[in-house]
């Protein structure tokens, strides 16, 4: 379906979905994050193996659209929210690997959008922001994937602050998993996306999920969990064939992934 958003290409295995309000600097507004959870939601369901998320124009993207919240009732907001809310959580639902390629700022609700990102490749210009803590509408919904990222103390310096950290030091503290000159950005994230889609693409699916699942349980939950999963992908056509071409010294044959 045609977007005014944002731009969705498919390129062999693998799908970029950019936002592209550049004007806005990619701000999110409610009509933008719809068409992000259309697209995600209608990726999730194709032979896709891999999504970049990336923003045109300056920066990655400024959080939310205030033109949505100023003078908008307590529904509205709520309502606003929810939506977002449910683009983030789509982002860890969808079976495919979603690298999220930063470059420019991305503050607030566009931070979150990293946090709650598979993985994250950051240019050297990039910076990192939860910007509410010294403006007057507090980060609250975007503090749940950062915290999730960057551990409480952090977070919260982050989070009370308002200020930008630089792309090193959101390596450093787990926000991002690369970091590399800005020319290098779009090569860096293809290697990743390369790297993390190998093997069979079902197998992989269902471990990102049970990954999100049992992260935040308990260990003993945890393991309880995960025993039941790998238990009963151990019997999927992929998991048997790739332990019987590992017995049998060959390159396994996937029903749907790559070398």
């Amino acid at each position: 379906m045609p977007f005014e958003y944002i731009l969705v290409e498919r390129s062999g295995e693998f799908a970029t979905v950019t936002m592209n309000r550049p004007q806005r600097r990619n701000a999110l507004s409610l009509e933008h994050m719809r068409e992000l959870v259309t697209a995600f939601g209608e990726l999730a369901n194709t032979d896709v193996l891999g999504i970049v998320l990336a923003g045109n124009g300056p920066v990655f993207s400024a959080g939310h659209d205030f033109a949505d919240v100023v003078g908008a009732g307590l529904p509205q907001v709520r309502s606003l929210l929810a939506t977002c809310t449910e683009l983030m959580t789509l982002i860890q639902q969808v079976p495919q690997p979603v690298v999220a390629r930063v470059h420019g700022l991305a503050t607030a609700a566009g931070c979150q959008l990293v946090a709650s990102a598979d993985l994250a490749v950051a240019s050297e210009d990039a910076g990192f922001a939860a910007p509410g803590g010294k403006g007057g509408w507090f980060c609250h919904t975007p503090m749940v994937a950062i915290a999730r990222n960057v551990g409480r103390k952090r977070a919260m310096e982050m989070a009370l602050s308002g200020d930008v950290i630089d792309a090193r030091t959101a390596l450093d503290w787990g926000l991002v998993n690369r970091v590399v000159p800005a020319a290098q950005l779009d090569s860096a994230t293809q290697d990743l996306l390369d790297r993390v889609t190998r093997g069979s693409a079902d197998s992989k699916g269902i471990g990102k999920q049970a990954l999100y699942a049992q992260i935040d349980l308990d260990q003993p939950k945890a393991y309880a969990y995960a025993v039941e999963v790998m238990a009963a992908t151990s019997q999927l056509p992929d998991a048997q064939e790739g332990m019987r071409a590992f017995l049998d010294k060959r390159k396994p044959r996937w029903q749907r992934g790559r070398e």
